[in-house]
């Protein structure tokens, strides 16, 4: 195969994966695999060609890659379920994890909730901190007087 059509290839599914991820994951070595069809019509040997997409690659990666996600993620919002860390909730059924069992009411809705504390309850009509989400379950802390 022309190793020109070769890298075109390469470019092409690599900028397919990163249309569909929108992850920032690819498009670095699409910038890669576009030099190296730059070396291959100017038929450079294959191993300037590999050398280059790498270092292009690497070199897209570690220097533009951290300025793109501070750009893309500036006026990022916080959605669903991830905007309620850091929020106040109240107990509705008493939070014992060795039981399995508590409940939490924030914002009008009712979450399954588990102590950041192994071995600790929190009596129902606490005031909790959400300090993480695991699956369907809010991992919440007893709020301290002061916070």
């Amino acid at each position: 195969m022309n190793q020109v059509v070769f890298w075109l290839i390469l470019l092409i599914i690599l900028v397919a994966i990163e249309i569909a991820t929108m992850g920032l994951t690819t498009i670095w070595f699409a910038g890669g695999a576009f030099v190296a069809i730059i070396a291959a019509a100017l038929n450079t040997p294959l191993y300037v060609q590999i050398t280059l997409f790498l270092i292009v690659s690497v070199v897209l990666l570690l220097f533009t890659r951290p300025i793109a996600m501070k750009y893309f993620n500036k006026d990022r919002i916080k959605t669903n379920a991830e905007s309620l860390i850091g929020k106040q909730a109240v107990v509705t059924e008493d939070i014992d994890n060795l039981l399995a069992v508590g409940l939490v009411s924030i914002n009008g809705q009712e979450w399954t909730a588990r102590n950041v504390v192994d071995g600790m309850k929190i009596p129902k009509g606490t005031v909790v901190i959400v300090r993480a989400i695991s699956g369907v379950k809010l991992i919440v802390e007893e709020r301290r007087e002061g916070k």
